[in-house]
């Protein structure tokens, strides 16, 4: 009995010093599982890495501005706006800067050794090359708004033309970088891409005969976006883009009709946006019975106006004629040919308008005449044999052998008189 009674205190004794034990161990798991966290880094480090990426992160905002407010300071003795419309393209890769920076102080933070911290450091340099190359193609736009001296030697369609090749240039470079970036080689790749080209070209000579023919159309500065144009035989309409394969023309009806550059360096092309005046060229008709006096008035009248009227252009600029023309089947015609000023179509109606209704007034108030029309007299040698018999009301009270029938005799005398007028 003594024996288990001592047994049981020193059980007793030993449980305390178990449990702080099993604590300890549990402890200890705890210790090795926060030292080893994920893929061997101290889940501390993770904590502090997502802290640093997430600092960043909040204050981008302030980074921004002071990176901004840091190029304004270079750039604020200049006297032109093109530094200002440029920081502002670059507005959008400067903010995504601090999230790079943040990635980068959060990978620093990790500490990853081997292939993950290879890969890391990949990571971060292609997304500084990426923004570099996007800051390349965002500034290009308002460099190409801003060059307007270039234009003087450059149509300004070969302008956009050589910006949308340069934006390409950029974006091909970039991805060169970035592939080399992660190892893979780039002449292998580009070798590979030669003959493939080649089995293209092969297959798309209409392509670059469109290519040279937009080529064509810009260098013989044919037309400009926004021209009104006429392609004989194909479409009439406003100018809206000269692509690399095909021009996009707006017809009046507000329809899109894309014609292929190789059709357009080929077809007779009238731009009607280079007119130097607008053409008004009538033909009115006054009538027979105008008199010569009249007929010098109405000449003299819309002469004087065209001449004195300042919408119209006048020689020896341009041709302006006034004159008696024609003698037509039921009109004699004046033939009016003058230019106006403006070459906008809107304007053009309204100084047509009003020099249509002078018109009016000169020939049916100052001259006293009228404008002629389409008409027709017909002259009778003899009247027809089937011509109807003329009723006479009797003048006297008919008796009953004369009631009942008309006085044929009187109209049948009444008619021969007729034709012997009409016959002498």
């Amino acid at each position: 009995m003594a024996n288990d009674k001592t047994d049981i205190v020193t059980q007793n004794q030993d449980t305390p010093e178990l449990v702080t034990g099993q604590i300890g161990n549990f402890w200890a798991e705890v210790v090795h599982v926060w030292r080893d966290g994920f893929m061997g880094v101290d889940i501390g480090n993770i904590l502090v890495a997502l802290g640093i990426f997430s600092i960043f992160l909040v204050l981008r905002g302030v980074l921004s501005k002071y990176i901004l407010h840091t190029i304004h300071l270079w750039t604020k003795k200049s006297s032109t706006d093109i530094d200002d419309k440029i920081i502002e393209a670059l507005l959008p890769p400067i903010r995504f800067v601090p999230i790079i920076m943040g990635l980068f102080f959060a990978a620093q933070a990790l500490g990853f050794d081997g292939v993950i911290a290879e890969f890391l450091t990949r990571l971060i340099r292609s997304m500084i090359a990426f923004t570099i190359f996007w800051a390349l193609h965002r500034s290009l736009d308002p460099i190409q708004h801003l060059s307007k001296k270039m234009e003087k030697l450059l149509t300004k369609v070969m302008m956009v033309w050589i910006f949308k090749f340069l934006k390409v240039l950029v974006f091909f470079i970039g991805s060169a970088v970035i592939l080399e970036i992660w190892g893979i080689a780039i002449g292998p790749l580009l070798g590979g891409v030669g003959l493939f080209g080649v089995a293209i070209a092969l297959g798309a000579q209409d392509l670059f005969k469109n290519l040279i023919g937009g080529l064509t159309v810009i260098a013989e500065k044919r037309f400009y976006p926004g021209d009104w144009i006429k392609v004989d035989g194909i479409v009439e309409g406003t100018v809206e883009e000269i692509g690399f394969r095909s021009t996009r023309i707006r017809r009046f009806d507000k329809a899109p009709v894309y014609v292929p550059n190789s059709d357009l360096s080929d077809a007779v092309v009238i731009n009607f946006s280079r007119m130097t005046n607008r053409r008004i060229y009538w033909k009115i008709g006054v009538t027979y019975s105008t008199t010569r006096e009249q007929l010098t008035l109405i000449r003299d009248e819309i002469a004087n106006y065209l001449a004195t009227n300042d919408a119209f252009e006048k020689p020896p600029k341009v041709s302006t004629f006034v004159r008696l023309d024609s003698f037509n089947e039921s009109s004699i015609d004046f033939m009016i040919y003058c230019f106006t000023k403006t070459t906008n179509w809107g304007e053009w109606l309204g100084i047509k308008e009003e020099f249509a209704l002078e018109i009016k007034d000169i020939v049916e108030k100052r001259a006293g005449t009228n404008f002629a029309f389409p008409s027709q007299s017909i002259y009778l040698e003899s009247m027809p044999s089937d011509a109807p018999e003329i009723f006479t009301p009797p003048t006297k009270t008919p008796n009953k052998s004369t009631a009942a029938k008309p006085n044929k005799t009187k109209a049948v005398k009444k008619v021969s008189t007729t034709k012997k007028k009409k016959a002498s």
